[in-house]
């Protein structure tokens, strides 16, 4: 869950699932955190819905680790 400021800043990073409160400095998560927003389509029973949740790196490793298929990594070579 996201909270964001009145110029669009970031304020506020809660994870979903277990409720941890992110470290957010000057706008910037300063912790491991994945957000997930998708818009579901025609094919699903959610169709024109758009889900929007945070995940703690935590939650995100207990949640990959029960993946029948693992999840494909790949080394970032350079840093933005």
């Amino acid at each position: 869950m996201r909270k964001y400021k009145n110029g669009g800043q970031l304020e506020t990073v809660i994870c979903n699932c277990c409720g941890k409160k992110i470290i957010v400095s000057k706008g910037v998560a300063r912790e491991g955190v994945i957000h997930i927003s998708h818009a579901w389509d025609f094919f699903s029973e959610k169709d024109g819905e758009v889900h929007h949740f945070d995940l703690c790196e935590t939650c995100y490793d207990a949640m990959i680790s029960e993946f029948k298929i693992p999840v494909e990594r790949e080394e970032q070579l350079e840093y933005l």
